[in-house]
C-alpha cells in the first residue's frame, strides 16, 4: 500500500529544549514530513493544538509548567490523536504511567534517527491506514477516492486513464516516470505505440489540475525521460 499522503500529516513536538525541537524537526523533514511545528510549554502546545489541528503529537515529559501527562489530560478533552511520549533513560514509572494514560508509545531519549522515524510511521499507519489521499497540488486537489480535481471551487471529474496515469505519477511523486512506467499503468503490460495517447491525457489532466496549463508548475515534463508530479503548494 502507498502511504506516501502520510507525509502531509500535521506533526506537534513538544519539547523546551530548543535543540531537540531542531533536531527532531530536522529528521522528520528530511524524512519527507511537510507539516511540523513544535512548542516548548503546555500553554502553548494547547494553543497550537486547538488553533492548528495537529495529527500526531511527540510529547516531552518534562515541561516548564507541567508535564506531558497533564497535558496528554488536556489534550483530551478535545482531541483523539495519537502521542508519542518522550522518556529521559531508566524512568519505567513515566513510561507505564504515559502507556496507562492511553499513549500510543513512548521512546527513551537519546534516540537514534531511524528509531524516531519507526515509531512514528507505525503510529500513523495505523491511525490513518484506511484513508485515502486528497493530494494537494499547487492550486488543486486530486480526490483519488472520488476520482476528480478540485480547482478553484470546481470539481473536475477525471476518466478511467487519467486517474491511472494520476495514481503512478503519485506513488513515485517528486521522482521522474518514464513514458514507458506511464503507458504500462495506463494501458497494461503491452503498453507500445501509446504514446501519441499518452501526450493528449497528459495535455488533458494538466488542463484540470494546473492554473496554467501551458506553462505547469505540478505536473512537469523531463525531456527525454518522462514526467514527474511535484506535491505541495497552496
Amino acid at each position: 500500500m502507498d502511504y506516501n499522503y502520510l507525509k502531509y500529516k500535521k506533526i506537534l513536538i513538544v519539547d523546551d529544549e530548543v535543540g531537540l525541537l531542531e533536531m527532531v524537526t530536522s529528521i522528520l523533514e528530511q524524512d519527507g514530513f511537510k507539516e511540523i511545528k513544535t512548542a516548548g510549554t503546555v500553554s502553548e502546545a494547547l494553543s497550537v493544538c486547538k488553533e492548528w489541528s495537529p495529527e500526531i503529537a511527540v510529547l516531552d515529559v518534562m515541561l516548564p509548567d507541567g508535564n506531558g501527562f497533564s497535558l496528554f489530560e488536556q489534550m483530551r478533552a478535545f482531541t483523539e490523536i495519537p502521542v508519542l511520549f518522550l522518556t529521559a533513560r531508566g524512568e519505567d514509572e513515566d513510561k507505564l504511567k504515559g502507556l496507562g494514560l492511553g499513549a500510543d508509545d513512548y521512546m527513551t531519549k537519546p534516540f537514534l534517527p531511524k528509531e524516531l522515524l519507526l515509531r512514528v510511521g507505525i503510529i500513523l499507519k495505523r491511525y490513518y491506514k484506511g484513508e485515502t489521499p486528497v493530494v494537494q497540488l499547487s492550486g488543486s486537489q486530486i480526490d483519488f477516492d472520488r476520482a476528480e480535481v478540485i480547482k478553484g471551487g470546481e470539481h473536475f471529474p477525471l476518466t478511467a486513464k487519467e486517474h491511472d496515469i494520476l495514481g503512478a505519477l503519485y506513488r513515485n511523486a517528486g521522482r521522474i516516470v518514464t513514458i514507458d512506467q506511464l503507458c504500462e499503468a495506463a494501458w497494461g503490460d503491452n503498453p507500445f505505440g501509446y504514446e501519441n495517447s499518452l501526450m493528449a491525457h497528459i495535455r488533458r489532466i494538466r488542463e484540470k489540475i494546473e492554473v496554467n496549463p501551458s506553462k505547469p508548475v505540478s505536473l512537469i515534463t523531463v525531456k527525454g525521460l518522462g514526467y514527474k508530479l511535484v506535491l505541495g503548494g497552496k
